[in-house]
């Protein structure tokens, strides 16, 4: 399989990562949110998640002769950490479709900073006692310019001018999906081998992991989706029949969402062997910066902020930079 071999290949997918998960959330932007709300954009993200695990699986999984083939893992694996795997998917889908909704309800500015923001701090944190690795002062001190940044982020919003009740449902919606987002990752660390060129007996590879996270994602759907959509945050009931009759866009547009998300999932666990696990998952979830630069330059969703608003925002930037700078020097 492939295996990421040195630490500025690690931090630079990394970085990647943080691209991709910073960006995934595009896709929800892509379709009409009134004719196809984000249950249904929902099915086919966890759609692409599964697709695309198993499409890395069998090529970068099963590429070369260092560690084991995707196959090859599988069949070995222990059902201890194949549970581990799979709980990840479970908890990681609580906290998704929350921000999901987030989004919906506030936009990509607002929700990503804060759930996103939140699930960093509490998955690096997690991530570490799994894991220990990297300078933890450093560390620490990543996170609590991260977190100013999420605080920060918070009052840029309250500024907007926006429906009150879909704003205080926005917020709260965000915070609950980052709280709960948060230690997925410490569940998926457990169940991958610390060393990836001699795999240990019974765990799994990233490769693996990821792919059986993703089942998780998916099957969960059947209880978790199916309940938001019959209890909706905001909105109507919707009816399952719906799904089938959407585009062809708006079907692919929740497929390459989920694409995309896995493919910066991956690279995260891929370059944890590398830069360390905390550090690497928390460069990675720096996405809510990347997602926040959306939110602000393209969906315009800052558009008519009272003044000052623009200087707070440049803040949220700088203190997340800092906080980024103190996670690579960390790594080291």
């Amino acid at each position: 399989m492939f295996i990421v071999q040195t630490h500025m290949m690690a931090i630079m997918f990394t970085f990647l990562a943080m691209i991709g998960w910073g960006s995934w959330a595009n896709t929800t932007k892509l379709v009409d949110n009134k004719r196809w709300p984000f249950q249904l954009f929902y099915w086919d993200y966890s759609i692409g998640l599964v697709l695309f695990s198993l499409a890395l699986g069998l090529t970068l999984g099963s590429t070369g002769d260092q560690g084991q083939s995707f196959f090859t893992n599988l069949t070995q694996a222990e059902t201890s950490f194949i549970l581990d795997a799979f709980i990840a998917g479970v908890v990681f889908n609580i906290g998704n479709l929350l921000l999901v909704a987030a989004i919906d309800l506030a936009g990509m500015a607002v929700a990503f900073p804060i759930g996103v923001g939140l699930a960093l701090v509490l998955g690096t944190i997690t991530s570490y006692i799994s894991s220990p690795s990297g300078n933890l002062a450093l560390t620490l001190l990543g996170l609590f310019c991260i977190t100013l940044a999420i605080i920060l982020s918070g009052v840029a919003s309250s500024r907007m001018k926006q429906d009150v009740l879909n704003k205080k449902k926005g917020l709260i919606t965000a915070i609950a999906a980052g709280l709960t987002m948060g230690w997925f990752a410490s569940f998926i660390v457990k169940s991958i081998s610390p060393n990836l060129e001699q795999i240990s007996v019974g765990m799994l590879t990233p490769y693996t992991a990821i792919f059986i996270f993703a089942i998780g994602v998916f099957l969960s759907n059947f209880i978790l989706n199916v309940f938001v959509m019959k209890k909706p945050i905001s909105g109507k009931p919707i009816n399952g029949k719906a799904y089938f009759k959407g585009s062809f866009k708006e079907h692919i547009v929740g497929i390459i969402g989920g694409a995309i998300w896995c493919l910066a999932t991956a690279l995260v666990y891929l370059c944890g062997n590398k830069a360390g696990y905390a550090v690497s998952y928390a460069l990675g979830q720096c996405a809510a910066m990347v997602a926040l630069i959306w939110g602000v330059f393209v969906w315009k969703e800052f558009k008519g902020a009272p003044k000052g608003t623009g200087k707070l925002i440049l803040f949220v930037f700088i203190t997340f930079i800092v906080g980024i700078t103190f996670m690579i020097l960390a790594s080291k």
